[in-house]
């Protein structure tokens, strides 16, 4: 009988060590896996920032230049914004031809563009839409000059005089006449950007390295 009690004692004892031990191999269990998957989220997130961080080009300035606003028209103000803001962070990819009329297209009310002050191919000075238009894209010649690697394609005197510029350093543009165009042979790509104030215009070239 002694016998007996005995061994339920001890079976009842091995049960217990047993229901303790599945206990805490279940949490280790758990903890090592919550561990293993935190740790692989980590190093994921770790990957895709190393990626993302790796296919951000470095941006380097190479050339800027600025011009005077003279005339304060409202309507020549507005299109030199518009159009500024259209060509704004435009990238001209290495061996690529930028043209200054292709890529905008015709100036149009629809567009936004409002009448100001232009020349005609005679010098006299009229009202027309997208006046004002001539200045950006005389800022931008000034500024493709300064870098070696951009090969000026197509670019136009004005018919009269503007103050904006030195002689012979302005580019008239006029859809479907003149145009600015520019191939990029600096074998790298290239982005624009523009700044229109009240007062001045800047045209900046970024490399993309």
């Amino acid at each position: 009988m002694k016998t007996a009690k005995w061994l339920i004692f001890v079976v009842l004892i091995i049960s217990i060590i047993c229901g303790i031990a599945f206990f805490f191999g279940q949490n280790t269990s758990k903890n090592k896996s919550s561990y293993e998957t935190q740790k692989t989220a980590s190093s994921d997130n770790e990957n895709n920032n190393t990626d993302s961080t790796a296919h951000q080009p470095v941006e380097t300035t190479i050339s800027t230049f600025s011009t005077n606003i003279y005339t304060k028209e409202t309507g020549r103000q507005n299109n030199m914004e518009l159009t500024a803001s259209r060509l704004n962070d435009h990238i001209v990819k290495a061996g690529e031809t930028f043209s200054f009329c292709e890529f905008l297209g015709p100036s149009s009310s629809e567009k936004g563009y409002q009448e100001a002050d232009i020349f005609d191919n005679k010098g006299n000075k009229k009202k027309g839409i997208g006046g004002g238009n001539c200045q950006i894209s005389s800022t931008l010649y000034n500024a493709v000059l300064a870098v070696p690697g951009l090969v000026v394609l197509e670019r136009h005197a004005h018919s009269s005089y503007v103050p904006y510029v030195q002689k012979d350093k302005d580019a008239a543009v006029a859809y479907g006449s003149y145009d600015l165009k520019f191939r990029n042979d600096t074998g790298k790509n290239i982005k624009l950007k523009f700044d229109v104030t009240p007062d001045v215009v800047t045209a900046t070239i970024i490399q993309l390295d």
